[in-house]
C-alpha cells in the first residue's frame, strides 16, 4: 500500500473518502471496471501488528477514533486502512433485508457474490474457546436458541488461543477491507494514506472533487465522481463542513455493556475468539454473544465499573455482551458528538442484563457486574430516504455516500457484511454493471 505519495501524474475518474467496507468495496468494482481511482483515507495504512497500542492509537484517541460524552460512554471508530473492520470482531450478521426493501433496495445479488468469495461461516468446534463453549451450554440449559454465529475468519490460518481480533489480526486469518483496497490497487488505483478530506467540492451544481491536508499540506484532487465512506461520524461531519447538510444529524450507536461472572474450572481463559456464538431477540431489539476481551481491556472494564476486586480475575470470568437497538437521536457536531440512552434503551438494557445475569448464573458465575455501556457501529446520520437516495446519491450528481451513515434505521447488529453489499451494489450501478447477471 502506498502511504506516502503526495504528487500525482495523473487525474481520477473517482475520488473514494474512506477505505472502510462501504468504501472499499465501491472503489475495488469500479478500479476492476477500468475507472481510474484514488482512495484517500485520513488514517495509515502500516501494516497490522496485533499490538495494544497500535490499536489504541487508531481507534481510543478522544477527538480521533474515539468520543466521550454524557451518557454514552464511548464510542469507538478506527482511522486506518480498512477502517473499523481491522479492529472488529468479525461476526458476519447478514443485511436487514426488510428495511431496504422498503426503499427498493435488494441486497441478495450482492450477499451472493460476498458469499462466494469471502469466507463466511461459523467457527469449527475446535476455534471455540472454553468460555463460549460454557456460556453456549448453559444459555442453552435454559432454552434459548444460543447458537455459532457468522465469522468472517479463514479457520486455517486462525491461531487458537491468540486472542488478537479485537487488536487486529496480524496472521491474516480475519478478513478486513484492507484486501479490498489491496485488491483495487493491484488493479490500477491509488490509496493515498494520512490524507484529511476538509471539504467536498462542487462546480456548476455538480461533483467536481475534494480539498484534503496531505501530510501537512493542502491539496486539490478534482474528479467528476465521489464516493463518501467515512463513516456514521466522519460522512455528515464533512457534507455539513461542505455546506450540503441540511441540519443537523441524528444517529444510532448500538450500545453495548458486558456482563462478567467468574467461574472455576477455567484457570487460563480469556485467550478465544470473541462473540463465537449468540442469538438475537430482533422483536426486542436485543443481541447477546460471548465477549470475551484480551486482559488490558477486561480490566479497563472491570475498573470502569468500579470492581478493582475482579481486577485481576480476568483468566477465569465470563463475559457476556449485550448489545441494543436504540432509539435514533443525539446530534453530531464539527468536532464533538452527542447522544444519551432513551427510557426504551434503558429498558431494553435491563432486559438484556436479566438474561445476561441468569446465564452467568447457570454457567456457575460468581461476582457478577455489568459495565457502563460504549457503542462501536454509528449510523443513519445520512439515512437512504432522508439525505442520500436508494442509489446512495445526495441531492449533489455525482456525490454519493456509502458507509453507515446510510443504513435507514437501526437494527442492531454488525453492519460489516451490510455495507459489503452496499458497496458491491453501488459500485456495479456506477461501473454499469446489470446486478442481475450475479
Amino acid at each position: 500500500m502506498d502511504s506516502s505519495r503526495t504528487t500525482f501524474d495523473s487525474t481520477f475518474d473517482a475520488i473514494v473518502v474512506g477505505t472502510g467496507p462501504g468504501g472499499a468495496s465501491t472503489g475495488r468494482e469500479l478500479a476492476r471496471s477500468g475507472a481510474r481511482v484514488l482512495f484517500l483515507e485520513q488514517g495509515d495504512a502500516a501494516p497490522i501488528a496485533g499490538t495494544l497500542t497500535q490499536m489504541a492509537a487508531r481507534a481510543a484517541v478522544p477527538g480521533k477514533g474515539a468520543f466521550l460524552h454524557r451518557d454514552l460512554s464511548l464510542l469507538v471508530r478506527a482511522l486506518t486502512t480498512g477502517g473499523t473492520s481491522t479492529i472488529n470482531f468479525a461476526t458476519a450478521a447478514p443485511p436487514p433485508a426488510a428495511l431496504f426493501a422498503a426503499h427498493g433496495i435488494d441486497l441478495a445479488p450482492a450477499l451472493d457474490a460476498w458469499h462466494a468469495e469471502l469466507p463466511l461461516g461459523p467457527l469449527p468446534d475446535t476455534l471455540v474457546g472454553p468460555m463460549a463453549a460454557r456460556i453456549m451450554d448453559a444459555a442453552r440449559s435454559l432454552g434459548q436458541d444460543w447458537h455459532k454465529l457468522d465469522k468472517m475468519i479463514r479457520p486455517a490460518a486462525c491461531r487458537s488461543g491468540c486472542w488478537r481480533c479485537v487488536y487486529g489480526c496480524p496472521f491474516g486469518a480475519k478478513w478486513s477491507a484492507r484486501e479490498l483496497v489491496d485488491d483495487a490497487v493491484k488493479a490500477g488505483a491509488v490509496l493515498q494514506a494520512r490524507a484529511r478530506v476538509t471539504r467536498l467540492l462542487v462546480r456548476e451544481g455538480r461533483a467536481a472533487g475534494v480539498d484534503a491536508v496531505v501530510d501537512g499540506r493542502p491539496r486539490s484532487f478534482p474528479a467528476p465522481l465521489v464516493v463518501l465512506a467515512a463513516g456514521g461520524i466522519g460522512s455528515p461531519r464533512l457534507l455539513a463542513a461542505s455546506g450540503l447538510m441540511d441540519g443537523p444529524a441524528a444517529f444510532f450507536s448500538d450500545p453495548v455493556v458486558a456482563v462478567m461472572g467468574s467461574v472455576d474450572g477455567i484457570e487460563d481463559g480469556g485467550k478465544e475468539v470473541p462473540m463465537a456464538a449468540g442469538m438475537h431477540h430482533g422483536a426486542d431489539g436485543i443481541a447477546y454473544a460471548d465477549l470475551t476481551l484480551p486482559g488490558p481491556m477486561y480490566q479497563a472494564f472491570a475498573a470502569q465499573a468500579g470492581r478493582f476486586d475482579r481486577l485481576f480475575a480476568h483468566a477465569h470470568t465470563l463475559s457476556i455482551m449485550v448489545k441494543i437497538r436504540d432509539e435514533v437521536g443525539g446530534r453530531i457536531g464539527p468536532r464533538w458528538v452527542d447522544k444519551t440512552l432513551q427510557p426504551p434503551d434503558r429498558r431494553k438494557f435491563d432486559q438484556g442484563i436479566g438474561l445476561a445475569r441468569a446465564v452467568l448464573e447457570r454457567a456457575g458465575a460468581r461476582h457478577i457486574f455489568a459495565s457502563h455501556h460504549f457503542a462501536a457501529h454509528p449510523g443513519g446520520s445520512v439515512a437512504i430516504g432522508e439525505r442520500v437516495g436508494s442509489d446512495l446519491q445526495t441531492a449533489v450528481p455525482g456525490l454519493y455516500v456509502c458507509d453507515a451513515s446510510v443504513i435507514p434505521g437501526p437494527w442492531g447488529l454488525p453492519p460489516t457484511l451490510t455495507l459489503l453489499c452496499l458497496g458491491r451494489r453501488l459500485g456495479w450501478q456506477l461501473a454499469g454493471i446489470d446486478q442481475k447477471q450475479y
